[in-house]
């Protein structure tokens, strides 16, 4: 350290800096390697034990101008191929309708009917009365083109419109056969 005059002590001269730390660990590092039986040489370690190497005029350095694996890579693109790799299609294509239900059909719809699920490209929806699933089923083809503009051909196929879950009129361990109530719930 300075002394305050500008002289550095005799322990401060001897103690690697910079660079020189640098190479230090990177000699440890090749020797390390091979003791290990590694081969190391300019490029680092190969990677394919015993394969015919390929000479260094034909190998590639830098990334230059054109696109290379070793690039960054943006997360929508890191996204879509662990999605495209693990099968997930279908879940994340069932997942953005479901999601986006109100944006893809409009709030008027919305408002009065909910998607249940979505399985093998079927989408079930759950009006909340009668009418208006009476309205949802002669609105079919217009709501399944809304669905495709928005998240792509093909994810829903075929669309089943329910009425509203109407509640149990059995109470006890008789009952009658019968038409039962009457009533749109709605």
């Amino acid at each position: 350290m300075d002394g305050g005059d500008g002289r550095r002590s005799p322990d401060d001269a001897e103690a690697p800096r910079g660079v020189d730390l640098a190479r230090r660990a990177l000699e440890q590092a090749r020797a390390a390697a091979k003791e290990r039986g590694v081969a190391v040489g300019r490029g680092g370690a190969s990677p394919r034990r015993g394969a015919p190497r390929t000479p260094r005029s034909s190998r590639r350095r830098w990334s230059g101008p054109g696109a290379d694996d070793r690039d960054p890579q943006t997360f929508a693109s890191l996204a879509a191929g662990l999605v495209r790799s693990r099968g997930w299609s279908e879940e994340i294509a069932a997942g953005a309708v479901l999601g986006r239900w109100n944006s893809l059909v409009g709030a008027d719809i919305a408002d009065h009917a909910q998607p249940e699920s979505l399985v093998g490209g079927e989408l079930v929806v759950r009006a909340e009365s009668t009418a208006w699933a009476s309205q949802l089923r002669t609105l079919q083809r217009q709501i399944l083109a809304k669905i495709a503009a928005g998240v792509g051909h093909g994810v829903v196929t075929k669309l089943t419109v329910r009425g509203p879950a109407a509640p149990s009129w059995k109470h006890g361990e008789r009952t009658v056969r019968g038409r039962g109530p009457r009533d749109t719930y709605g």
